[in-house]
Parts: C-alpha cells; sequence; structure tokens
C-alpha cells in the first residue's frame, strides 16, 4: 500500500526512508518533532476504509502527516475493528521505531478508543491497552487521541 501527503502527492520511497528523510530535514532546520501514529476506520456498506496516518508535529510550528488507505471487505464486529486499527497503527509504529529513536524523536501511538463505558468501542479498551502496553509504546485514547479520531477519521469519512 502507497503512502501519500494529504495534498494527495504519493511518497515514492519506501516509508522508513521518507520518514527518516523527514527526520534529518526537520533537525537539520532546528525543529524539535514529535510524532504521532493513528488509524480510524469507517464501515460503509459492504466494506470498511481504513486510514492510518503519521503525524509529524514540529513544537511550535504546526504539521503535516503521511497518509495510507486501505478497503477491506469483510464485516468487523465493533470489537475486532477497534483491536485492528490499534494493530495497524502498531504495526507502522514498530516498523519505525528503530528510527524515532535514533534521532531521538517523541513518538505516541494514538487509538480511536473511547474511556468513556457508554460508548460502544470502549469494548476494546483493555485489549488495546494491553497490547500497547506490552509492546511498550507511549499511548493516548480518546479524547486526546487526535491523530485517529480527528486526522485519520478526515480521510475516511
Amino acid at each position: 500500500m502507497k503512502w501519500r501527503t494529504l495534498s494527495g502527492k504519493f511518497i515514492e520511497q519506501p516509508i522508513y526512508e521518507a520518514v527518516e528523510t523527514v527526520i534529518e530535514r526537520e533537525i537539520s532546520n532546528g525543529v524539535h518533532l514529535k510524532v504521532c501514529i493513528g488509524t480510524d476506520s469507517q464501515v460503509k456498506g459492504a466494506h470498511t476504509d481504513f486510514a492510518t496516518v503519521i503525524v509529524f508535529l514540529r513544537e511550535g510550528n504546526g504539521g503535516f502527516m503521511y497518509i495510507q488507505q486501505e478497503q477491506v471487505y469483510k464485516e468487523y464486529s465493533i470489537k475486532e475493528r477497534m483491536l485492528l486499527e490499534v494493530a495497524k497503527s502498531i504495526e507502522v509504529a514498530y516498523s519505525l521505531c528503530e528510527l524515532f529513536n535514533k534521532y531521538n524523536v517523541d513518538m505516541e501511538v494514538h487509538a480511536d478508543i473511547n474511556t468513556n463505558p457508554q460508548f460502544k468501542s470502549n469494548d476494546a479498551l483493555r485489549e488495546a491497552t494491553g497490547y500497547l502496553m506490552g509492546m511498550g509504546f507511549a499511548f493516548k485514547t480518546k479524547p486526546l487521541a487526535f491523530a485517529s479520531s480527528s486526522c485519520a477519521d478526515k480521510i475516511v469519512n
């Protein structure tokens, strides 16, 4: 699956290389970066749209993101879908964490799961947080998980 920018430009190089290029460029410009990775999904009839984002935050100076989209023709329970969102985010975070460590870039995984038990997504909270903690990633859930609940959400809706 291809990664792209918000403007729609496809990233031609492998994502690892593209992220390393971004980190090196921003550091050389004196920018302190933080990266947030999140996934959101939306059921649309017979398929589910997934969007995973890598959000680059420039401390005190905005940010930008890379986007990966996927359409899956399978039915999921809400819990399955929430855990799949987390798994997609973890897969990306895991593939890039060596870079973040090398360049001392803070990274968080954002899970689009509500901590309020009144919401259906809360059914996956315990398993998702256990998965994230087990992987050793810093993470946020709703309402603080903007990479998934705002950035990725804009792509699938």
